[in-house]
C-alpha cells in the first residue's frame, strides 16, 4: 500500500459532496469543464509516452468533448470509462456510445465500460473532479491504484482564488461562506507524492468569466458545483436574499467593461504525475501485494 499523505485537505461536507456526485448534469458537460479539458488535452503534446490504454474518470461531468479529443489523440489506444456513481453509468454510456452511422466511430477508439486492466492503465484522465471530493486524499489513492507502473495521471481542478469576488461579497454582507476552500497546487503535489506518485508537475492559470446579469452568472455557477463548506447557510435561501445578491454582484464584482456586467475569477490547476515501480524496504518479514510482486519480478530484485 502507498504511504498515507500527512497533508490534510480542507474540510468538506461529505453528505453534500455525495449528493452532488450522484447528480447528472441536466444539459451535458459544463462549458467551462469542456474548455479546461481542451486546454489540458493540449498539454499532452509535451508528454512523449504513448499510452496503450487509458481511462477517463467520470467524463459526463468532466467533459464529453474533452473525452473525444483524448480518444482522437490516442486513437490506437484502448479507451475505458470509470464511473463510480451508479446513477451516472446509464447517462454516461448513452452519451459516449456512438451510433454505427456516425463519423465518431472512426475518429478514435470507442470506449468500453468494462473494468480496466488489473495492472492499471497507462493514462488516467481526471478532469475537474478533485475539488468536489469529500476526501481528495482517498481519491488520489484510488487513482494511484488505477494507474499502471510507468503510467501517468493527468488531472485538473479549481484552485484557491476561484470565486474570490463572490466570497468577498458574502463576507462584505456578513453572510456565511460562499464556497468551500480550494486546495493550493503545492499541497496537491505533496498529496500526489504521499499517495505514491512521482515527479508531479503542477501549473495554474486564471480564467475570468463575465456575464451580462447576475441571473446568468448564478445559473452557470449551479452547473459547475455546489458550496460544500460545513459552515454554509444551513437552509434554503429566500427571494429577498437572492435579490440582495443580484443587486450586490454588479457593484462588488464588476467586469472591467462596466455596463452592469459581472466578472468572476476561476483559478485552474493542472497536474500530472507518473507512477514509479514499487520499492519495498525489506526487513526480516515483508509483505507486498501480488501486483507489486509481479512488477518487481519483471524488473529485478525488490529495491533494485
Amino acid at each position: 500500500m502507498p504511504p498515507v499523505s500527512p497533508q490534510r485537505p480542507p474540510t468538506i461536507d461529505a453528505p453534500a459532496a455525495a449528493r452532488w456526485n450522484r447528480l447528472a448534469p441536466p444539459s451535458g458537460s459544463p462549458w467551462l469543464h469542456e474548455e479546461i479539458g481542451r486546454r489540458m488535452e493540449d498539454r499532452l503534446q509535451w508528454i512523449k509516452a504513448r499510452p496503450r490504454h487509458w481511462a477517463d474518470w467520470s467524463p459526463l461531468r468532466g467533459g464529453l468533448e474533452a473525452h473525444e479529443l483524448v480518444a482522437r489523440r490516442y486513437r490506437d489506444a484502448a479507451a475505458y470509462v470509470i464511473e463510480t456513481e451508479p446513477s451516472l453509468v446509464a447517462p454516461t454510456t448513452k452519451a459516449l456510445t456512438a451510433p454505427w452511422w456516425t463519423a465518431r466511430r472512426w475518429q478514435g477508439g470507442q470506449p468500453t465500460f468494462e473494468a480496466p486492466p488489473e495492472d492499471g492503465v497507462d493514462l488516467l484522465w481526471a478532469n475537474m473532479a478533485l475539488h468536489m471530493a469529500a476526501d481528495p486524499g482517498a481519491l488520489i489513492s484510488q487513482w494511484h491504484g488505477r494507474v499502471a507502473t510507468d503510467g501517468f495521471l493527468m488531472f485538473s481542478c479549481f484552485g484557491p482564488d476561484t470565486l474570490q469576488e463572490l466570497r468577498a461579497v458574502h463576507e462584505r454582507l456578513g453572510w456565511p461562506p460562499a464556497s468551500h476552500q480550494f486546495t493550493d497546487m503545492h499541497d496537491w503535489g505533496d498529496m500526489l507524492v504521499g499517495a505514491g506518485f512521482a515527479e508531479p508537475v503542477m501549473d495554474m492559470e486564471r480564467i475570468v468569466l463575465t456575464w451580462t446579469s447576475a441571473d446568468a452568472a448564478l445559473t452557470e455557477l449551479r452547473s459547475l458545483g455546489r458550496n460544500l463548506h460545513p459552515a454554509r447557510f444551513p437552509a434554503l435561501r429566500g427571494k429577498h436574499w437572492r435579490q440582495a445578491l443580484c443587486e450586490a454582484l454588479p457593484e462588488l464584482a464588476p467586469a472591467e467593461e462596466g455596463g452592469g456586467k459581472i466578472a468572476l475569477t476561476f483559478e485552474i490547476i493542472y497536474g500530472h504525475a507518473f507512477k514509479p515501480a514499487p520499492r519495498v524496504a525489506l526487513s526480516s518479514e515483508s509483505a507486498v501485494s501480488l501486483r507489486e510482486m509481479r512488477t518487481m519480478l519483471q524488473r529485478g530484485r525488490p529495491g533494485a
